[in-house]
């Protein structure tokens, strides 16, 4: 079974750093994307960086130049280095996984979601 775990949320003043990490288990000879999305109370869901299971990378407009997704240190972690904070980034931050192929245990997954709160 897919298994997605966040970590490193939290607090930041504006203009400070944090790092997202996004852990995933359970693929067995699944290549797959990496994405994340945020979402603040009765807002839509919304997409803020990708990386596909090549390395290539996209971000939204409000993030990009600011964030930067990657690969980690770790097997199938991927980080989003967020910098440059703003309170309009405050939300809850989600890592979602789009396999390459279907079928056994090549699953989407949606991470459970974590904080992220910048103050001015």
């Amino acid at each position: 079974q897919v298994h997605l775990t966040e970590s490193g949320g939290g607090s930041a003043q504006a203009g400070e750093s944090l790092t997202l990490s996004c852990s995933a288990s359970g693929y067995t000879n699944c290549g797959y994307d990496m994405s994340w999305y945020r979402q603040v109370p009765g807002s839509e869901r919304e997409f803020v960086a990708i990386i596909d299971n090549e390395g290539s990378r996209a971000y939204a407009d409000s993030v990009k130049g600011r964030f930067s997704i990657s690969r980690g240190a770790a097997k199938n972690t991927r980080t989003l280095r967020m910098d440059s904070l703003k309170p309009e980034d405050t939300a809850t931050y989600y890592c979602k996984t789009d396999p390459t192929k279907s079928g056994g245990a090549c699953q989407p997954a949606w991470g459970q979601g974590i904080q992220v709160t910048v103050s001015s």
